[in-house]
């Protein structure tokens, strides 16, 4: 693919995520899109099949980019699990304020999904939760602390990073790194590890 291609791409993933923010996906027309880059809907067939690849390819990015991001929080801590465990979270809390955006689509517009697609997003979610569960085990593990459910405890991390994102603003009155480790300490005490936060 050219430079220019590749541009393009870019500019017409940027104007779907813009625009299905804004409106939704079902208000959103490809010929908006198209009209967003400043090309003709026509040549947006030169790039992508239709609508639903845009979603889709927006949904499967954010959790592709969030679990390499983790994972190489994760790997760049040379710790205890309790360490390991406050990379993941302050990864997540930071990824999700900075791409409140995509997180919403991902979050709001899953039921938009044909169930090859729904499927493949799914799975990566999947693959996330079952990442930060055995970080949770392992803190559990590794304290002795007395977690009461260890899928709860994911479910709840999930959830705050969904919730950083409705609200969080940058420049606002909270810097992102008092967010960030906020968050983290809150998680750690959720666990029952208060003195490590």
């Amino acid at each position: 693919m050219t430079r220019g291609g590749a541009r393009t791409n870019d500019a017409i993933r940027e104007a779907a995520a813009k625009l299905f923010y804004a409106h939704g996906y079902e208000a959103t027309s490809l010929r908006t899109v198209a009209s967003e880059v400043g090309i003709q809907v026509g040549s947006l067939y030169n790039h992508i099949s239709g609508k639903e690849e845009l979603l889709t390819d927006i949904m499967v990015s954010v959790m592709d980019e969030l679990l390499e991001a983790v994972h190489a929080a994760i790997g760049s801590v040379d710790g205890t699990a309790v360490d390991r465990f406050k990379a993941a979270v302050d990864c997540h809390i930071r990824y999700h304020a900075e791409h409140a955006r995509e997180v919403f689509i991902g979050n709001s517009e899953l039921r938009s999904l044909s169930d090859g697609d729904l499927e493949e997003v799914l799975a990566k979610r999947a693959e996330y939760e079952r990442l930060l569960q055995k970080l949770v085990k392992d803190v559990a593990k590794e304290t002795g602390a007395d977690i009461l459910d260890a899928k709860l405890q994911t479910y709840s991390i999930l959830a705050q990073g969904a919730h950083v994102s409705s609200w969080y603003k940058p420049g606002g009155p909270k810097s992102l790194d008092k967010v960030v480790n906020t968050y983290i300490t809150m998680a750690l005490r959720q666990l029952g590890v208060e003195s490590a936060g």
